[in-house]
């Protein structure tokens, strides 16, 4: 009976399917299944969305200052441009920029006398006629007074005749007085002729020195140019030896410690600014910003051309220093620095981190941090300096905010803060 079963065994189809009983073929069949499952589930978790990290800052009470910040220069303020008083040969100037002068003391240069030009041939001829002109206008003049002293000879005779013969009542008055006026005529005759002779001596003396060339380097014809103020050569305009022009400017000086700043201020922002608001000079070199006060805002705007090529409308604005450091000393003329003029003040202001306001159409926005997610919050935002801006509406006082938020955040959004990041106030 066994050997039978044994044989139909053996003798059954090799299509037909084996049944184990240990159910080893059981557990091959669900390792498939379990693996796809497993890559399901990564997939799954690598497709879930994770909190994004964030920074985070919280809204504090502080002061607040609002500056308009431009780049300035600093500049003497007095300017003295030595020019040359009279036209002559000018000396080379000596003096180099930096180098320092003394009020009066210091010589910047001297002016000699220009000699006379050469004459060309026809020059001189002319010059030689008009000297014979006026050598025989002399001659005439002196002839012309021989004989107008002998006129006034004449007449004074008669004047002394008439006067002896009216005594006796000879002469009538009338006679007398003719007598008289004509010996007066010929004596202001005589004196208007002896001047005339004056004025051609020096005309005859004038023509003359036509023909000669004087010595252009006497001592007491030289022009000294010395330094009107006490402080330092700041431009040499003409430094080698020429013949100037009368009102040439020949250099610039100044005293470097009398410093100003020079800002170009946009019209728009200096409409803000009054004299007497602080500014903080930076940028200058230093460590410690420089403490200034408004000084003069000129009433007049230029145009100038940015690096953008856009046209704009400026206006200087002049600050004074404030007991400067003794490293400001180095500071000099044209020297580039970092204007900040301040146009409001509070002392205690609710103030949020600007980086965590963005605009979102005509209304600002911050994201709030709450219990992991970001919360949309509309802000009514005041005065800012660029770093911090005053919250009139919306934040209270340690609402915790996201700084500089992703675009990845949104309403709603799941969050975590950095590692390392502290939440908390601005610095």
């Amino acid at each position: 009976m066994a050997k039978s079963n044994s044989e139909s065994t053996a003798a059954s189809a090799p299509w037909e399917v084996r049944r184990n009983s240990s159910g080893k073929h059981r557990l091959r069949r669900l390792v498939p299944w379990l693996a796809v499952l497993i890559v399901l589930a990564f997939v799954g978790w690598g497709f879930w969305p994770k909190p994004v990290l964030v920074e985070t800052a919280a809204v504090t009470r502080s002061a607040l200052t609002v500056r308009v910040s431009e780049e300035g220069k600093t500049r003497i303020r007095n300017r003295y441009v030595v020019a040359a008083a009279v036209a002559g040969r000018m000396r080379r100037v000596p003096l180099k920029p930096g180098d320092e002068v003394r009020a009066g003391e210091t010589l910047l240069t001297t002016i000699e006398p220009v000699a006379a030009p050469l004459l060309d041939p026809r020059s001189r001829e002319q010059a030689e006629a008009e000297v014979s002109m006026r050598e025989a206008a002399s001659k005439q003049a002196a002839q012309s007074l021989e004989a107008a002293r002998a006129a006034l000879r004449l007449a004074e005779a008669d004047r002394d005749r008439v006067r002896s013969v009216h005594r006796s009542g000879t002469v009538s008055g009338a006679e007398r007085d003719r007598t008289e006026g004509d010996a007066l005529i010929k004596a202001a005759e005589v004196r208007a002729i002896e001047f005339s002779m004056q004025v051609n001596d020096f005309r005859l003396a004038q023509a003359r020195s036509a023909l000669t060339r004087p010595d252009a380097g006497r001592a007491s014809e030289v022009v000294e140019l010395k330094s009107p103020v006490s402080g330092r050569v700041l431009k040499v305009m003409q430094e080698s030896e020429m013949v100037v022009a009368s009102g040439l400017p020949i250099l610039e000086v100044g005293d470097p410690q009398d410093l100003e700043i020079e800002a170009e201020i946009l019209s728009r922002d200096a409409v803000a600014i009054t004299v007497g608001d602080s500014v903080e000079i930076e940028q200058w070199g230093g460590a410690a910003p420089l403490q200034g006060r408004v000084r003069r805002i000129e009433s007049a705007a230029f145009t100038k051309i940015s690096a953008l090529g856009v046209e704009e409308q400026r206006v200087l604005v002049l600050c004074d220093l404030i007991d400067p450091p003794p490293a400001a000393k180095a500071l000099g003329d044209r020297f580039r620095v970092e204007v900040r003029v301040a146009v409001w003040h509070r002392e205690e202001v609710l103030v949020v981190p600007s980086g965590a306001l963005f605009r979102e159409g005509n209304v600002w926005k911050t994201f709030v941090f709450r219990r992991g997610r970001a919360v949309s919050t509309t802000v009514d935002a005041g005065h800012s300096d660029g770093r911090l801006t005053e919250v009139l509406a919306g934040l209270s006082a340690g609402t915790e905010v996201l700084l500089h938020p992703p675009d990845a955040v949104k309403d709603g959004s799941r969050v975590t803060r950095r590692e390392g990041a502290v939440a908390g106030g601005p610095p």
